[in-house]
C-alpha cells in the first residue's frame, strides 16, 4: 500500500467564545517538480477513515472585496438570489483537504440517487440534490460559510451571511507524499450528472477547491437584507459541519456531542477554517485583499474548471 500522505495546516478554531486565529507554517521544499509528475497511478484507499480540515493559506491569500456586475443567466443570480446589477462582492476561495488515512468515498451520484436504477429519483438516499444550473449532482451539506463582525474585544460577533454549500467533490489538488516525493494521480474526477455516470470524493493525500471565479464562492456585501458594512470581519468556513435536521432531511452520521454530519470522520474538532480581513470604504480599480486584480468578473461556467479536472 502506497504511504500515506499527512500534511499539517493552519487550522483556526473558535475556543471559549472568543477567536484564535492560526499561523499557517510553511511547508517545507517539496520535490515535486512539476504537477503532472505522479509516483503511482491513481488507487482507491477506503481503509481507514478520511479527515477533513480547511486550508486557511488559500483562503487568507485570495479574499479580494470588488465592484462587481451581475447579470441575467449567471449562477449566483439564479441560485444565490443576488438582483442583477452592480453590487460589491466579497469572492474567495476555498481548499479542503483530506489528511485523513483513507479516501472520503462518494461514488456515482446516480447511485444514490436512483439506487434501482429505474429512472425515479424517489427512493434516493438524500445525500444529492440536482443544481439545475450548474447541471449535475451536488452532495448536499458539505460546508456552511459564514462572515462574522469581529468585535473591539477579539471577540467574534453572530454572523451577519451564513450560507450552507453543496458541491461536486473531487481531487483537485494533490498534497506531496510524506516522503517528500510526487503524489499519486487524480482518482475521483468526474461529477456526473442526469445522463453520465460520475464518481466523486476526496482521496486521501488530495484536496478538492473551490475557486473564487466559481458561482457561490462569495458573500454579496450589499445584500439588501443583510448588509456587511466596512469594518473588520471574519470568514469561516466549515467542512462537514454539524446539523440537526429538519423534516425530510437524512442524519447519516452522528458525532459524539449528537450533532448530525454527512459522512464519518476520524474527527470533527479540526473542521473549521477562518481568516480575518478588513472590509474597505473603497476598493479600488482592481479590488482590495490579497486576491486584488485577479478575477476579471466573470464567474466560470458550469463545465469548467481551472484546473482541467472537473467542474464544481
Amino acid at each position: 500500500m502506497q504511504t500515506k500522505s499527512v500534511a499539517t495546516f493552519g487550522v483556526a478554531m473558535v475556543i471559549a467564545g472568543s477567536a484564535l486565529f492560526a499561523a499557517c507554517g510553511d511547508q517545507g521544499p517539496q520535490a515535486v517538480s512539476a504537477p503532472e509528475r505522479i509516483s503511482a497511478a491513481a488507487s482507491q484507499d477506503l481503509v481507514g477513515t478520511p479527515d477533513l480540515v480547511v486550508d486557511t493559506r488559500v483562503l487568507s491569500s485570495s479574499w479580494v472585496v470588488q465592484e462587481e456586475q451581475f447579470v441575467q443567466g449567471q449562477c449566483s443570480v439564479e441560485e444565490g438570489n443576488i438582483p442583477t446589477g452592480t453590487h460589491r462582492s466579497l469572492r474567495f476561495s476555498v481548499l479542503i483537504n483530506n489528511i485523513g488515512d483513507a479516501d472520503l468515498y462518494v461514488g456515482d451520484p446516480l447511485k444514490h440517487m436512483d439506487p434501482n436504477g429505474d429512472g425515479n429519483f424517489s427512493d434516493q438516499d438524500g445525500l444529492f440534490e440536482f443544481a439545475s444550473c450548474h447541471a449535475h449532482f451536488h452532495f448536499r451539506n458539505y460546508a456552511t460559510y459564514e462572515i462574522l463582525a469581529l468585535n473591539p474585544d477579539g471577540s467574534l460577533g453572530t454572523p451577519v451571511q451564513a450560507r450552507k454549500r453543496g458541491f461536486c467533490m473531487l481531487d483537485t489538488t494533490p498534497q506531496p507524499s510524506d516522503a517528500g516525493g510526487p503524489p499519486k494521480a487524480r482518482y475521483y474526477n468526474n461529477c456526473g450528472n442526469l445522463t453520465i455516470h460520475g464518481n466523486q470524493g476526496i482521496s486521501t493525500g488530495f484536496g478538492d477547491e473551490y475557486v473564487k471565479q466559481l458561482p457561490g464562492q462569495l458573500f454579496l456585501l450589499t445584500d439588501p437584507n443583510e448588509p456587511v458594512p466596512p469594518g473588520k470581519y471574519v470568514i469561516r468556513v466549515t467542512a462537514n459541519p454539524p446539523f440537526t435536521p429538519k423534516a425530510g432531511e437524512v442524519c447519516p452520521v452522528k458525532d459524539p456531542q449528537g450533532f448530525c454530519h454527512m459522512f464519518k470522520e476520524a474527527r470533527y474538532d479540526n473542521n473549521v477554517g477562518m481568516v480575518q480581513l478588513e472590509i474597505p470604504n473603497r476598493t479600488g480599480r482592481t479590488g482590495y485583499g490579497p486576491g486584488a486584480g485577479t478575477f476579471n468578473g466573470e464567474e466560470l461556467d458550469a463545465w469548467h474548471h481551472p484546473e482541467g479536472h472537473g467542474s464544481h
